[in-house]
């Protein structure tokens, strides 16, 4: 159930620039968006459309060059904020969901998820019970020994899930989780994205080329040249400046 609450993320005519002068490359232009508690946002559009940029700005890896954006009820990149404070939001407030599920190959899965937890401050024993707990939620409990060798795709993606869901994110994102999988795996991990939605009131941001779970989506933004030029909701074209605040 998406929240009517003050968004989880929310752009204000962002733009991002790289270069100067005859090498300027304008890769988001006047951007302005916002994904509510408990919505899945879809952002879709061409190679060099602007969605990795934009993943990233949201992400705080890339600053923006003009602009507004507001996570979780705090303005970021204002006067307030140094690197570090950066950092310490992407752990605690932020979770990454990458296309190839990124496992650290010498961990096991209980530690892949737990190392996450520690790295916020928690100590060992409660990171591996945490890591425990999320692995039997998203039925991957009887692989928690296992090395990322010796399990498949789908298992490897579902514990990629629980390593992004460790502390609680209000927001996720997510690079085209499903782009190595097949219909009924990536429909697995959109079933598991929905409920993470659903009972924690995330915000989820989802690029993908990914035309079989579109209809996954509550929304999605198309970005073409860095702008945001059109939002589909249930299937109606919309303005792009019809985003919820």
């Amino acid at each position: 159930m998406v929240g009517t609450s003050a968004p989880l993320v929310a752009l204000t005519g962002i733009s991002k620039h790289f270069g100067e002068g005859s090498t300027r490359v304008d890769a988001l232009v006047d951007v302005t968006m916002a994904v509510q508690p408990g919505e899945i946002v879809g952002l879709i559009g061409p190679s060099g459309s602007g969605k990795s940029t934009l993943l990233n700005v949201i992400a705080c890896i890339l600053e923006p060059s003009r602009g507004r954006m507001d996570l979780d009820g705090d303005a970021v990149y204002d006067d307030r904020w140094l690197k570090g404070d950066l950092r310490r939001l992407r752990l605690e407030k932020i979770g990454f969901i990458f296309q190839f599920h990124n496992l650290l190959p010498f961990l096991n899965a209980t530690d892949n998820v737990a190392m996450v937890r520690e790295l916020a401050g928690a100590g060992s024993a409660e990171a591996r019970a945490r890591a425990i707990e999320l692995l039997d939620y998203l039925g991957v409990g009887n692989r928690k020994a296992a090395m990322p060798s010796t399990i498949s795709g789908g298992e490897a993606q579902r514990v990629a899930i629980a390593r992004a869901i460790a502390n609680r994110p209000r927001i996720i994102l997510a690079d085209e989780p499903t782009a190595a999988l097949d219909s009924q795996r990536a429909g697995i991990v959109m079933d598991l994205l929905a409920q993470v939605a659903s009972e924690q009131q995330a915000a989820i941001v989802v690029v993908s080329h990914d035309e079989k779970i579109f209809n996954r989506f509550h929304r999605i933004l198309h970005l073409r040249d860095g702008r945001l030029d059109l939002i589909t909701s249930n299937g109606t074209p919309q303005a792009a400046a019809a985003a919820p605040g």
